[in-house]
């Protein structure tokens, strides 16, 4: 255990490549190869394009719409659903098409428009039609339709650093601006320069990060997330993205599953138990100390072993009995447990599962930094939306 905050219990598996690891890892840390100025944004020291004084008038806002797709909203939403508790704002995500827009007060307000090449077609869509309030635009300093509107508008532009990709922007201005404007200290999140100096962490990422790479050249690449906690969704679907789309490439790549526990103990823990054994698991939880409790005398005879039991507690006991099971049955499993829900706790998973990625790219030789299979689609899609207009007979 390196923190009072977090738990997390590796795979029952000793490693094997402790010295190549420790070797990425010092290799990551002197960022030797450009593509790892990204680590820059993990630390305390890191120069925000923003200046916190300049936006300090930005945070009178009641409320506030993210317009972004992909890292660019998935960074936000997992901060603002797991610390929703210390947040007195409103928070809207329009990060799909067809979506249900809310009722807001619109001088009440701000509109954060998030893309990194500018022309995300969702994200332009979606400012286009649903976006009403003043505007702030997250953005590469090149040209771009989202820049060029930006300027016709003269809107606020923050740079988005053209090192810094969408799945890895949480720690970056992306997802501490507006942090920042939410009430929470962009600095409780950094904690990336004191891990790398405790044993335990380096220790754990050792660990976990091998037998991952194990589990995957044995074929077990399904990646089955078992969340215990609602709050931590939007965090789990971050690193769905992180992982699924680093890893992806050259026929190489993780599937990772979000299973919810313990309404999935009905359905799909059944094919986890007995069904093919292409599966390893990660057991996700946070401890609640303020669940609902049971109705003592509503209780029938036979049931009073719930006497006195919260929700949680039910919960727990759901969950320890699922580690019991994996553990006779073989299955590989190992378990995150968040102790104090802030942004330090949250902070320490960003760089984790960010550290983690990068170094099971290294070890399956894939660049965890790009996704040049998705342009494919882009490219399409606007041939198809372009072919839908007639030529122009001038």
């Amino acid at each position: 255990m390196f923190s009072k905050k977090i738990k997390i219990t590796c795979f029952d598996f000793k490693s094997k490549k402790n010295k190549k690891i420790k070797r990425l890892i010092s290799e990551i840390i002197q960022k030797k190869d450009t593509s790892y100025k990204v680590i820059e944004t993990f630390s305390n020291n890191y120069k925000y394009s923003f200046d916190k004084k300049k936006i300090t008038k930005l945070k009178k806002y009641k409320s506030i719409s993210v317009f972004g797709l992909g890292g660019s909203s998935l960074c936000i939403k997992a901060i603002y659903d797991f610390l929703k508790f210390k947040i007195r704002k409103n928070v809207y995500f329009y990060d799909d098409l067809n979506i249900t827009v809310p009722r807001i007060a619109k001088s009440k307000n701000l509109d954060i428009v998030i893309s990194k090449s500018g022309s995300t077609l969702e994200t332009i869509v979606n400012q286009n039609i649903f976006s009403k309030s003043k505007k702030l635009f997250i953005t590469e300093n090149k040209r771009s339709y989202l820049r060029d509107l930006a300027l016709k508008l003269r809107s606020e532009i923050i740079e988005h650093r053209n090192f810094v990709g969408g799945r890895y922007s949480v720690l970056s201005e992306v997802g501490m601006l507006p942090a920042e404007l939410l009430g929470l200290k962009s600095k409780k999140f950094k904690k990336f320069d004191n891990l790398i100096k405790n044993k335990n962490f380096i220790n754990t990422l050792i660990n976990n990060v091998d037998m991952m790479h194990e589990l995957y050249s044995s074929g077990k690449t399904n990646s089955v997330i078992l969340n215990f906690d609602k709050s931590s969704i939007s965090l789990l679907e971050w690193y769905q993205q992180l992982l699924s789309e680093s890893l992806g490439k050259k026929g190489k790549g993780f599937f990772p599953i979000i299973s919810k526990l313990p309404k999935d103990n009905h359905s799909l823990m059944q094919l986890y138990l007995d069904g093919n054994k292409n599966n390893f698991f990660t057991i996700f939880d946070t401890i609640d100390h303020k669940s609902q409790k049971i109705k003592n005398k509503n209780l029938l005879p036979g049931y009073h072993f719930l006497k006195g039991k919260s929700i949680k507690s039910v919960m727990t006991a759901q969950r320890d009995a699922v580690k019991k099971v994996f553990k006779k049955q073989g299955l590989k499993f190992r378990n995150f447990e968040i102790i104090k829900k802030d942004e330090e706790s949250l902070g320490i998973i960003f760089t984790y599962f960010m550290l983690e990625t990068i170094l099971l790219g290294k070890l399956m030789k894939v660049n965890p930094f790009d996704q040049p299979a998705v342009e494919s689609i882009k490219k399409e899609t606007k041939k198809n939306l372009v072919s839908f207009f007639p030529k122009n007979k001038g």
